[in-house]
């Protein structure tokens, strides 16, 4: 049987790390550098400025920003774009290929939070907070639900949907059967913390407005999965 095309490269533009034919090594050549699987997962939830994905991504550096988009691109993850007049800016966009990526994204995550390492007091960003929902959701209790939730964290906003064990989310606002107005740590404390959200309220570090029982239902769908026996 003939095989397909075989290239010699590894990394995008770059020289192999591994002598190794599996995709899992392939994988890690593509987006095994620092900050780069962090890139994409920034990028999931659609079009982003390069400003926009510094302010999120703490402690990075435009520089290397710059190197990890570029190399992204080169293999074929990302593309650059620019925005339709008057906005005379570039925004940053997964391709095809690359919104495929959320797949192992959401398999890692699951499993990494297995971990007794794990520390949930760490920064979150908005995006890999709404990201979380998709792949901590309990899909049999979700079944046969329908809702929709509204967030505000600072100058992002989602509008996510629940229907047919689905969850779409959305950048932006649009209707709600309940709005969540925080931070991405406080409300993890309260959907994966379970912590009450009358006391959040309460200490003012979270505002609803809307049907709190709806708010109530859809926080029940959501819980960490149990740490790793590590004998």
């Amino acid at each position: 049987m003939k095989s397909g095309k075989v290239t010699s490269g590894g990394k995008a533009g770059g020289k192999r790390w591994y002598d190794d034919a599996c995709g899992a090594a392939l994988g890690l050549e593509l987006v095994g550098e620092r900050w780069s699987l962090l890139v994409i997962r920034e990028l999931l939830l659609g079009p982003r400025r390069f400003g926009e994905l510094r302010a999120g991504l703490a402690g990075i550096s435009a520089n290397v920003l710059q190197q990890r988009l570029e190399g992204l691109a080169a293999a074929g993850l990302l593309v650059r774009r620019p925005l339709p007049s008057p906005a005379n800016a570039d925004v940053y966009e997964l391709t095809p290929w690359g919104y495929e990526a959320e797949v192992p994204i959401q398999a890692l995550g699951r499993w990494a939070l297995r971990s007794f390492t794990h520390d949930p007091t760490l920064p979150l960003t908005p995006a890999a907070a709404m990201l979380s929902l998709r792949y901590l959701m309990d899909g049999e209790a979700a079944a046969g639900q329908a809702m929709t939730i509204g967030f505000r964290f600072g100058g992002d906003a989602f509008t996510v949907r629940l229907a047919g064990g689905r969850l779409a989310i959305d950048r932006g606002k649009g209707p709600a059967d309940a709005t969540v107005t925080t931070d991405p740590t406080n409300w993890i404390y309260c959907v994966y913390g379970k912590r009450p959200m009358a006391d959040a309220e309460a200490a003012g570090t979270i505002a609803v407005t809307g049907d709190r029982a709806v708010l109530a239902r859809f926080i029940d769908l959501f819980a960490l999965p149990a740490k790793a026996a590590v004998e």
